[in-house]
């Protein structure tokens, strides 16, 4: 019998011993993709600002589309892969959760940073684009799956609001000159190659985002997970705020490079691609699950930040410029919070 205890004793401890270095190496793999997170955004800025110069593009095409679409990449590769899985409380509660943290987490914390100036466009065209893509998400999810149709519908509508955003883009004035851009018109004059060299960069600066965003959610999905923590609630925080990581490090580095309109843009070009892009594309790969206290629990929080997010720059509006200053920031954040325990408590 002793020799027998001894030996379930030094079992159990080897257990503890390989749990512990698991633990270990998923606090690692969580910073890898903090640092990846980080470099990645100042690339994609780096490179986005610079396509405005090369391409011609305004930096708001940029930021509502090809920075919109790559940071959107994490959440289109959880919600994807979840719904293949079967979990659709995580793949619905990713894409809800990262709206939400897109507007009140990276919104509010960036015009904390710096005082965010919102175009006219945006404020009349493409936060009503957002807003109606979240009124028409409640039909949709009201028999409590996102069917192949429904993602039909969404994809088609995605792909309406790209080819608007493009024609757009070509009749609008220019925007506000980056160092990047000056960069990029010195060298062109050197390097007739400026666009593929941006591009690159751009291309450099989106798979360090997408890496670091999967180690980030995986890490920190396998922790909560070990403390019992149910599906939705962590797809709506942990994988939720995972995600929206790169938005939140392209926002802060746009928005220190005075690339305002990257900032905002990216945001609101984020919360379209989730909608439109994430759950049309999971939805039309495999019809997703919906659990029925999202449409009262879930979607009315997102509803009603969405609401917020149109009043701020509104109310903040002066001599004909509207702006998120860091009061409509500090409104933004403390929003989220609240709407995330309200949100946490009934789930």
């Amino acid at each position: 019998m002793p020799c027998g205890c001894r030996s379930s004793s030094v079992g159990s401890e080897g257990r503890v011993a390989d749990e512990s270095a698991v633990l270990i190496l998923e606090i690692l793999l969580l910073l890898v993709g903090f640092a990846s997170l980080y470099f990645g955004a100042d690339w994609m800025v780096r490179g986005a600002a610079r396509l405005e110069g090369s391409l011609g593009l305004s930096p708001i095409v940029i930021g509502l589309t090809v920075v919109s679409l790559g940071t959107s990449a994490p959440e289109l590769v959880v919600a994807v892969l979840a719904t293949i899985a079967g979990s659709g409380d995580l793949a619905v509660g990713n894409v809800l959760g990262s709206n939400l943290a897109n507007i009140g987490l990276i919104l509010g914390a960036t015009a904390l940073v710096r005082p965010l100036v919102v175009l006219q466009r945006v404020v009349r065209r493409e936060i009503p684009i957002m807003l109606f893509l979240t009124l028409l998400l409640f039909p949709l999810i009201l028999d409590l799956q996102v069917d192949r149709k429904d993602g039909a519908v969404l994809c088609l509508l995605l792909a309406t609001y790209l080819a608007y955003v493009f024609h757009q883009g070509k009749k609008a004035p220019p925007g506000l000159v980056s160092p990047y851009t000056k960069l990029a018109r010195k060298a062109r004059r050197v390097e007739k190659r400026a666009a593929v060299m941006d591009i690159g960069l751009l291309v450099v600066g989106v798979v360090g985002l997408v890496a670091g965003g999967k180690a980030i959610v995986e890490s920190a999905t396998y922790l909560a997970r070990a403390l019992g923590v149910s599906e939705m609630t962590i797809g709506i925080t942990v994988v939720a705020i995972g995600t929206s990581l790169p938005e939140l490090a392209t926002s802060l580095m746009a928005a220190l490079r005075k690339q305002t309109d990257i900032a905002v843009g990216n945001v609101i070009g984020s919360n379209i691609f989730n909608i439109a892009g994430v759950l049309g594309v999971a939805g039309a790969v495999e019809p997703i699950r919906v659990a029925r206290g999202v449409l009262t629990v879930e979607y009315p929080a997102l509803l009603a930040i969405s609401l917020v997010v149109l009043l701020v720059p509104v109310a903040c509006r002066r001599g004909g410029r509207f702006q998120i200053r860091r009061l409509g920031g500090a409104i933004l954040l403390l929003t989220y919070v609240a709407l995330g325990y309200w949100v946490l408590v009934l789930s």
